[in-house]
């Protein structure tokens, strides 16, 4: 997919195709940070797109810190 200029729209079915494909990729495993590269666009505009698309998003990755026991 070709990256789409910042700031344009990206509506109708435009919108819901491009929504598809990120959610496939998704779910194949790219990152919302590699979606980002790919496309060009905000961690926010992927956000919203996997969002707008129903997807289910994974927990983030990384350690999670531990609370300190009292």
């Amino acid at each position: 997919m070709a990256v789409i200029p910042k700031r344009s729209r990206v509506t109708g079915i435009a919108r819901s195709k491009l929504g598809a494909e990120m959610r496939r990729q998704y779910e194949n495993g790219r990152s919302i940070r590699d979606l980002m590269q790919t496309y060009g666009r905000s961690y926010g505009f992927i956000h919203q797109m996997l969002g707008e698309s129903g997807t289910v998003l994974r927990q983030r990755g990384g350690l999670h810190p531990r609370r300190s026991e009292r």
